[in-house]
């Protein structure tokens, strides 16, 4: 009997056990700029708590990086973290830096796929460029992210900044460079990803 209830107890605290949603992204996630604990990222963690939803949050982002980059980093943090769910912040800056469109796609695939591989459900943030980059180039990097999600059976979040940089006076809440959005922007980062990733979390 004793046995029986060590090993039901056993089970019950590796079912207690939280889950890890692991985001792998740029300087918008980041918190580039920001105080600590005021991007969207930490208001990700705090809603959990408050909504007690059995899931913890690795924020493996770095500021400036690109898919490459990600992509490199990866794999090592799919074996330390073993994560529940991914959600894949990254592409803007390949924009930044004219990087050929193929080769950020490519490096998504390679993301997606991979992280699918463990068995990982993963969330794609899309991004938007401005129009001064032309509207051909701007059309198809949208217009990437669906279709690399559509591709590998993962989730998607069009435009991570929806309401952000496309309101009627954008640079309102953006920081001084223009680029990376100011603390009062993140709630609405937050509320643009939520609906999609807490459907990944049933």
């Amino acid at each position: 009997m004793a046995v029986m209830l060590g090993g039901l107890f056993g089970m019950v605290q590796a079912q207690a056990k939280p889950a890890t949603i692991l985001v792998l992204g740029d300087s918008l996630s980041a918190e580039y700029g920001l105080p600590r604990g005021m991007g969207w990222v930490a208001l990700l963690e705090r809603r959990l708590q408050s909504e007690k939803l059995p899931f913890t949050v690795v924020n493996a982002s770095i500021s400036g990086d690109t898919t490459a980059g990600g992509r490199s980093r990866l794999s090592a943090l799919l074996a330390q973290h073993q994560p529940a769910v991914v959600v894949i912040e990254l592409g803007g800056n390949d924009a930044l830096r004219g990087l050929p469109l193929s080769s950020t796609r490519e490096h998504l695939q390679a993301m997606t796929h991979a992280a699918r591989a463990t068995g990982a459900k993963v969330l794609l943030a899309g991004m938007q460029v401005p129009p001064n980059y032309g509207r051909d180039y701007a059309q198809q990097f949208a217009a990437m992210f669906a279709t690399v999600a559509q591709e590998n059976q993962a989730a998607l979040v069009p435009f991570l900044l929806q309401g952000i940089a496309d309101g009627t006076d954008p640079l309102a809440l953006f920081q001084s460079d223009r680029i990376h959005p100011r603390a009062e922007a993140h709630p609405r980062i937050l509320d643009n990803v939520w609906p999609t990733l807490r459907k990944l979390l049933r």
